[in-house]
């Protein structure tokens, strides 16, 4: 086995910090059922959830949010949900975007193509992203918990230790 393929089998059994937030104007962290799906799963994987937060599709919250997560160097991931669609309300790209200091577009477009052997074409309206804020890995996904269970079991569970190892070299 190549030494690349051993670290990366290696990194697979890293815990990951994350926190969870939730883009939403109606949700609650009761009724948050995309927010707790990736709680959950992200805890099945042997990952740990320092805290969940819901924010209003506000770039201000959104970015006190992040800001939190920053605050706090024990944080490696910050794993997002909600406003990746095209309505004028969805803010959330936008504001993420101008926070990048890295992006990572391989996340949207793999998210989008295995989203397609689904839901077909319609998967065009998400604008699932991802890239770094400093060290801070930040996957957004959309709102529903298909979604959620699609990118968190088929992308982000299985490659979260080797971004996080890769945006601290």
């Amino acid at each position: 086995m190549s030494e690349s393929v051993q670290e990366h089998k290696a990194a697979a059994k890293v815990s990951i910090r994350v926190g969870v937030i939730t883009v939403s104007d109606t949700r609650t962290l009761e009724t948050d059922t995309s927010g707790q799906l990736i709680e959950q799963i992200a805890l099945l994987a042997s990952h740990q959830v320092a805290w969940r937060q819901i924010v209003h599709d506000e770039p201000s919250e959104i970015q006190g949010a992040i800001a939190r997560a920053q605050s706090d160097p024990s944080i490696q991931a910050l794993l997002m949900t909600g406003g990746t669609g095209i309505s004028p309300r969805d803010q959330t790209v936008e504001t993420l975007e101008r926070l990048f200091t890295r992006h990572i577009p391989g996340y949207g477009e793999l998210f989008r193509w295995l989203s397609y052997q689904e839901i077909g074409p319609a998967c065009i309206l998400s604008r699932a992203t991802g890239g770094l804020i400093g060290p801070l890995v930040v996957l957004l996904m959309p709102g529903s918990k298909a979604a959620v269970k699609l990118a968190m079991e088929q992308i982000i569970i299985p490659e979260l230790p080797h971004l996080v190892r890769e945006s601290t070299k």
